[in-house]
């Protein structure tokens, strides 16, 4: 069984935007040379999060809306540390890792399901950890 882990910057430019990362990690899973087996990315931040879904801007503005609604930026303790508790919140419940199946060298995902960056504090440079293990 082989292993391959990519890091990879991606720089955010608003306060809360959702990235496109899925050519970036389709690139490290062809780089691994592995064919079957797991592909898992994972940001190593608290306040971004990853979504897999579909990169249809009509969609992408609800999703921040509902964000948004859900973990409002107001009220929280941890604002009196920083004013960031509703991107530490909601990193929390939607998540910072995904894993998704490798099959003949290719990640496995639906026909509308995109690996998308949800930055929740930005602007900032994130790194998203992509490992590949199978044969």
């Amino acid at each position: 069984m082989a292993s391959y882990t990519d890091i990879i910057t991606v720089r955010s430019k608003n306060r809360m935007e959702v990235i496109d990362i899925t050519d970036l990690v389709e690139d490290s899973v062809r780089k691994s040379g592995i064919s079957s087996g797991i592909c898992l990315v994972h940001l190593p931040h608290a306040t971004a999060a990853l979504i897999a879904n579909e990169n249809e801007s009509g969609l992408i503005r609800d999703i921040i809306r509902k964000i948004k609604e859900e973990f409002v930026r107001e009220g929280w303790e941890h604002d009196r540390i920083d004013d960031n508790a509703h991107a530490h919140i909601a990193s929390s419940f939607i998540g910072a890792s995904r894993a998704f199946p490798v099959v003949s060298g290719r990640l496995m995902r639906g026909t509308w399901q995109n690996l998308m960056l949800v930055e929740l504090d930005g602007p900032r440079e994130r790194k998203v950890v992509i490992t590949v293990v199978g044969d």
